[in-house]
């Protein structure tokens, strides 16, 4: 399962729920995308090795970009942005999901519902 960057934080908010999907999963991974958005948002050096250690304590595989999910991206974007409000880090999150047949978790369903080939998992706090 990929994971969106908004389960991270609930985790790093105490969110149970969202720790125990992560520990239940056995295979756990995220977009290059996702990975520099929670090391964008790390407060200072402290949050940024301890984001980066989770990772890796949790044996997280990050999922690079290519050129197949930058033009699915593109195409989400064009598609989506205008009906739906699709943004450009939600069209690369959903492509690399898709690109490589992967369950997406999130629980912003409004960002990625109007993804017509993307398998999303809800998650509901």
């Amino acid at each position: 399962m990929i994971f969106d960057t908004d389960i991270f934080i609930w985790i790093q908010r105490g969110n149970k729920n969202a720790a125990r999907l992560v520990e239940q999963e056995e295979e756990r991974l995220l977009s290059i995308h996702t990975y520099m958005e929670l090391l964008q948002c790390a407060k200072d050096k402290k949050q940024h090795a301890n984001t980066k250690r989770f990772l890796k304590d949790f044996g997280f595989c990050i999922l690079p970009l290519t050129e197949n999910i930058g033009h699915r991206a593109a195409v989400y974007v064009e598609e989506y942005a205008l009906s739906h409000g699709v943004r450009a880090d939600d069209a690369l999150i959903a492509a690399t999901a898709t690109e490589n047949d992967l369950v997406l978790c999130s629980s912003n369903a409004k960002h990625f519902k109007p993804i017509k080939n993307l398998k999303l998992s809800v998650f509901r706090p």
